[in-house]
């Protein structure tokens, strides 16, 4: 069955949103709801390849914990630079 790029974009936000860990959920929903409507099957594919792999590599990835393979470089960077304070959380006082 081909799916249109529309169709794709639709599925894969979906997936985006149904992942393993709530901080996947929380990163990958966002980013696929900012972002892939400007993408095209070509990106769309590689976006699904990473949704392939394990959340916990993913997150490793995009909180910058370790390496992402080469064919998922940039789109890491372009995932993690919306995830700053998903991955990198900042310092609060307790409120007393």
């Amino acid at each position: 069955m081909n799916e249109t790029v529309e169709i794709s974009r639709k599925r894969l936000i979906m997936r985006s949103m149904r992942r393993g860990i709530k901080e996947m959920d929380l990163i990958l929903s966002d980013f696929a709801s900012r972002r892939l409507s400007s993408y095209d099957a070509d990106a769309l594919a590689t976006y699904e390849a990473l949704l392939e792999e394990s959340d916990l590599d993913i997150y490793h990835w995009v909180s910058g914990q370790s390496a992402a393979p080469d064919q998922f470089t940039a789109l890491v960077g372009d995932i993690a630079a919306g995830a700053k304070g998903l991955t990198r959380p900042h310092a609060t006082k307790p409120n007393f």
